[in-house]
């Protein structure tokens, strides 16, 4: 008998999914992170599900886990310093980027600084043109005067991302090659490894995040992998990736990117499983943790795909899900500004020393300390017994900010749940808008260690359908990367008219990257595995500044039918625009491939259906809403199908606690969901 073993691994909490391929039930477990000894925690937790569920490490025959270690690094700006060596005449691409304010409602929103300030970019005298022929090599000497510059200003890596390089990579590699032989210690990223793709900016800032983290994640992953093999767990490690698939260990040491939203993916794709076993077809997934609250859209159980999705202040030019993350978790961090206003995050304290209330030394109030403080949480042990919530230390904590306010400590904790529920609203808000949906057709899909105890609050203010909150929402991130396929991203840019000219090789072209494509899924995971090719492109209408993804059926591109082609784009732009031109010139600017294969998936269990009444545990008082209520508590393993309950009520488990305001009532339904309306609904 073999298990099927799922680990997220998050700022605050590692969780554990475990499938037990001979009766296809879920195990579920989770401990306390260690950011301080990477690792450490698989080896808690391996330990545990032997000595509890007897699950002992050489009975697991397949391991994968995502984590948040990249994002968190990008959102709190704690990455590696680095140096940027671009083409002679362009070294401002960093501090150009696309001209944008971030928001452009305010007239005081300023553009972040970049990752690499500019007295650290270096210029390299050489030159690509636009259709790839190399017009200049490779200056020696300038490169070696970009070593000594970095290493004069103590950077760890270096980023080469060259004019046109998408077209030929041959000046990246050369330049990499100079840097390898005189500075080895400086890690290197060039930018046509990591994603060739056209546009500079773009292909620069992917690069530049990708070797930000790139130190930190390659010392996680060795600590992670050493970990598996002291505990005698034999199969190599899958990590999940930001496009929702799972790649290797060494792929995701080279291409840190491809797994900056690992954690987040395999969030989004549990919450995806579980839509679609349980019949909800909007759903927009909520992840919160201890440093970011994640939102991705849902339909039909399928996950909507981006580029360019924003990772804390930049965006990232990969395959990836649709998401959004906001600076705010359970661990956001409270602090005062110097015109004493309030804020939150996006520092968090993560798992050491965590929240206050945690009492791991933390000294900082956070949104958990908040809810603590307001008495919605700690009435039980959190995290399977890891975590005691001790409520006086975060009534304690919050005092000195409510005295420099002038306001009770409740007030003050209240405000800054606020807060944060007000900084998840703005960019919820633009998910919506961007996909064009009506947030009163969808449910919130609450999950985390923190979800559960926030989604209510965020889904009243923008209207929701109602919250959804699975069985065990603080492992369905584990529970993701357990379920996802092994899937990779193939690119090719061919930027070029949609004619005559470009049909004689679309079928070259989409068969190349067929080749890529199957080379790699026999090199990452061995043997022959089923799987399936999905082609799209990105098309415009000539004259366009920027071009969306069509979906492409493979005969089109095999049978070169350029007027299929071209009808599929007038389809897909007037979709999304409302309008198209049929007898405009289109061009195709990328030619991109998924290759996806399946993975074993687990049954979902059914609840018993209620005999009898709803239990109350105990009774207590909290503080919601500008007021305090008599409030009762009821402990998740005592509901059963059927149940009803109206708020304010605190639903308490093992890995995380429901807060359902008032106003909001509760029906359990068949496969153990809470599913949280307004009262007004019915």
């Amino acid at each position: 008998m073999g298990y099927r073993v799922g680990v997220d691994i998050g700022g605050s909490f590692t969780d554990f999914a475990v499938l037990n391929e001979q009766t296809n039930q879920i195990h579920t477990l989770k401990v306390l992170s260690r950011p301080d000894q990477p690792g450490s925690e698989i080896l808690t937790g391996l330990a545990q599900l032997e000595q509890r569920d007897g699950i002992a490490p050489r009975q697991i025959d397949y391991f994968t886990h995502g984590t948040t270690v990249g994002i968190n690094a990008v959102i709190q700006r704690r990455g590696v310093k680095l140096a940027l060596f671009a083409t002679e005449g362009f070294c401002d691409v960093l501090e150009l980027a696309r001209l944008k304010i971030p928001h452009i409602h305010d007239l005081f929103s300023r553009r972040p600084e970049p990752l690499i300030s500019r007295d650290q970019v270096f210029a390299i005298k050489e030159r690509t043109d636009r259709n790839g022929a190399v017009l200049q090599d490779v200056d020696h000497d300038s490169v070696l005067a970009g070593i000594a510059g970095a290493r004069a200003a103590g950077c760890q890596g270096i980023v080469v991302a060259l004019l046109h390089s998408y077209r030929n990579r041959h000046n990246e590699a050369a330049v990499k090659a100079i840097i390898n032989d005189q500075a080895p210690e400086l890690l290197t990223s060039c930018s046509a490894d990591i994603w060739p793709i056209i546009r500079e900016y773009e292909r620069t800032i992917t690069a530049t995040i990708n070797a930000y983290v790139q130190p930190m994640v390659i010392h996680y992953l060795e600590s992670f992998e050493h970990a598996l093999n002291t505990m005698g767990v034999t199969p190599p490690p899958r990590i999940t990736k930001s496009n929702g698939g799972v790649m290797g260990v060494e792929q995701a040491k080279s291409e840190c990117v491809q797994m900056v939203l690992s954690g987040t993916a395999s969030g989004v794709m549990g919450a995806s499983f579980l839509a679609s076993a349980c019949g909800f077809d909007k759903i927009l997934s909520l992840d919160i943790g201890g440093t970011s609250a994640d939102v991705a859209v849902i339909i039909d159980g399928q996950v909507a795909q981006g580029n360019g999705e924003i990772i804390g202040d930049f965006p990232i030019y990969i395959p990836s899900v649709a998401v959004t993350s906001v600076g705010q978790g359970g661990g956001s961090l409270a602090w005062i500004d110097n015109q004493g206003v309030l804020h939150m995050g996006p520092d968090s304290a993560g798992s050491l020393p965590g929240p206050v209330c945690f009492q791991r030394g933390g000294t900082q109030p956070t949104a958990t300390d908040a809810f603590a403080a307001c008495g919605m949480i700690g009435h039980g042990d959190l995290g399977y017994n890891a975590v005691r919530v001790d409520v006086a230390a975060a009534r304690a904590a919050w005092q000195p900010l409510a005295e420099t306010l002038g306001i009770p400590v409740e007030e003050t904790a209240e405000t800054a749940i606020q807060l944060a529920i007000s900084s998840m609203y703005s960019d919820t808000s633009g998910l919506l808008s961007r996909f064009g949906l009506d947030p009163r057709e969808f449910w919130f899909l609450a999950f985390g260690g923190a979800g559960p105890m926030m989604g209510c609050f965020l889904a009243r203010e923008l209207n929701m359908k109602g919250v959804i909150v699975p069985p065990t929402p603080g492992v369905l991130s584990a529970l993701g990367g357990l379920v996802a396929d092994i899937r990779n991203d193939f690119i090719r840019t061919l930027y070029s008219d949609l004619d005559a000219l470009l049909a004689d090789k679309l079928a070259t072209e989409a068969e190349a990257l067929s080749l890529r494509a199957r080379g790699w899924l026999s090199d990452q995971h061995g043997g022959a595995m089923p799987f399936t090719l999905h082609y799209s492109a990105d098309m415009r209408y000539r004259g366009q500044s920027f071009e969306i993804e069509v979906m492409l059926e493979e005969s089109w591109l095999a049978q070169a039918n350029v007027s299929a082609l071209h009808d599929a784009f007038d389809r897909q732009h007037k979709q999304l625009f409302g309008h198209c031109d049929a007898s405009a010139p289109v061009q195709i600017i990328n030619l991109r491939l998924v290759i996806a294969s399946p993975t074993p998936k687990p049954t979902l269990n059914r609840l018993a259906v209620a005999s009898g009444p709803v239990a109350v545990a105990q009774q207590t008082r909290a503080w919601i809403d500008g007021a305090e209520h008599q409030v009762d508590v009821v402990l998740r393993a005592s509901l059963r199908a059927g149940h009803q309950l109206t708020g304010p009520v605190i639903i308490a488990q093992d890995d995380c606690t429901t807060c359902v305001p008032p106003h909001m009532q509760v029906l359990v339904d068949e496969f153990g969901n809470l599913l949280i309306t307004p009262r007004e609904a019915h």
